[in-house]
């Protein structure tokens, strides 16, 4: 069933946010400016232990690991910033790795980079990490690309954890409206709101509004989806397209946004989003659109032939850990483990509670025919040009 995560079938009526909803909502909003915010405590991790549910041989996967001479590539459409803490954890947890690096690519980049080196025979990649939901679901059909391997954290997991065969849910992150404070005096409440105010001030925001390349697996993910959802989002989308430009990523939209050669933009990631927020010092703040949010898993899975294999293993079942989901809010991204705490971490569950479950649109790793996607930019670009 299409954006449905939570396995009930979610509607095109959304619910509007109560008062005491959207009061919730700017409060948050307003704390994330960098100075006030507080900082996360640093996680505590077990050194060198696993749960106690994991498989008795799972000490021999550790092992293997430990020969591999503790290294790890990962291709992803990550920042620096989210990684940080997982890493710094990773770490911590197994001494013996030393060597971590992810590159920091556009979301359906991943794909095409690990396919033209798999077809060398000679890749140096382990993981890929992207929320890229329509390049999953064409990727991970294809045979040979990616490792079969079952994490014993599964059932510790909702079943939104698994999106596709050997493809977890690293994060579920909510697709956020960030806006200028220093340009936009009042904060828009969701995309009907955004579009009334380029509506009364056309001039204002010609040009001025960023949205995410439709062509690109994330920009048409998170776009159609909400388009699918809510019966007003084409009307809204004939006064906002043309005002638009678009961007390939959700990093290059913060920091243009916070450049101020944006006014505000839409459908931005809250991974890349919160950090830039917490340290501009009020100047970029961020909205849970009221008429929607979308929530974007962000995928993992182990590359086939990886050249360090039993690690990749030891790494993805720690980013679905208690520990793991820890860092991986710790790193700006939004984690969805219950029991997930602490001052200036986002989790799924805020999201929920914070603007109601039947005004979240999740996003399944669903794939679409070619005539469904182009019967839809065709509708986005005439109202682009218009």
């Amino acid at each position: 069933m299409r954006h449905n995560i939570s396995n009930v079938a979610r509607g095109s009526r959304l619910l509007a946010l109560t008062v005491a909803g959207a009061l919730s909502l700017t409060a948050l909003a307003a704390c994330g400016n960098g100075g006030s915010a507080e900082k996360p405590k640093e996680n505590k991790i077990a050194v060198g232990e696993v749960p106690d549910y994991y498989p008795a041989d799972y000490k021999d996967l550790i092992a293997d690991a430990e020969k591999e001479g503790g290294e790890l590539t990962i291709y992803s459409n990550t920042a620096e910033e989210n990684w940080a803490p997982i890493f710094r954890d990773f770490k911590k947890k197994f001494t013996f790795v030393t060597k971590l690096s992810a590159n920091d690519l556009d979301s359906d980049e991943v794909f095409q980079k690990v396919l033209s080196e798999q077809a060398t025979g000679s890749s140096p990649v382990d993981m890929a990490v992207t929320n890229a939901a329509q390049g999953w679901a064409k990727f991970a059909k294809r045979p040979n690309v990616l490792t079969s391997y079952e994490s014993p954290e599964l059932d510790k997991l909702p079943d939104t954890a698994t999106l596709l065969p050997n493809v977890y849910a690293m994060s579920l992150d909510p697709q956020l409206i960030a806006y200028n404070t220093s340009l936009i005096e009042k904060a828009p409440k969701g995309i009907s709101d955004l579009a009334s105010m380029v509506k009364a001030d056309p001039k204002k925001f010609e040009d001025k509004i960023t949205v995410r390349d439709p062509e690109s697996s994330f920009g048409y993910t998170v776009t159609e989806a909400f388009t699918a959802a809510n019966d007003q989002a084409w009307t809204d989308f004939e006064t906002l397209l043309p005002a638009t430009r678009p961007e390939t990523s959700s990093g290059t939209q913060m920091e243009k946004i916070l450049s101020g050669e944006y006014l505000a933009g839409f459908f931005i990631s809250g991974g890349p989003a919160f950090p830039v927020v917490d340290d501009s010092d009020g100047l970029v703040k961020v909205v849970y659109p009221e008429d929607g949010t979308v929530i974007l898993p962000r995928g993992i899975g182990i590359a086939a032939d990886a050249p360090h294999p039993a690690t990749a293993k030891l790494f993805l079942d720690f980013v679905l850990s208690q520990e793991g989901q820890q860092a991986v809010a710790e790193g700006g991204l939004s984690s969805y483990r219950d029991g997930i705490s602490g001052p200036g971490l986002h989790t799924y569950q805020e999201t929920a509670k914070l603007v109601g479950e039947d005004t979240l649109i999740p996003v399944s790793y669903e794939e679409q025919s070619k005539a469904e996607v182009d019967a839809w930019l065709k509708r986005f670009y005439d109202l682009v040009e218009k």
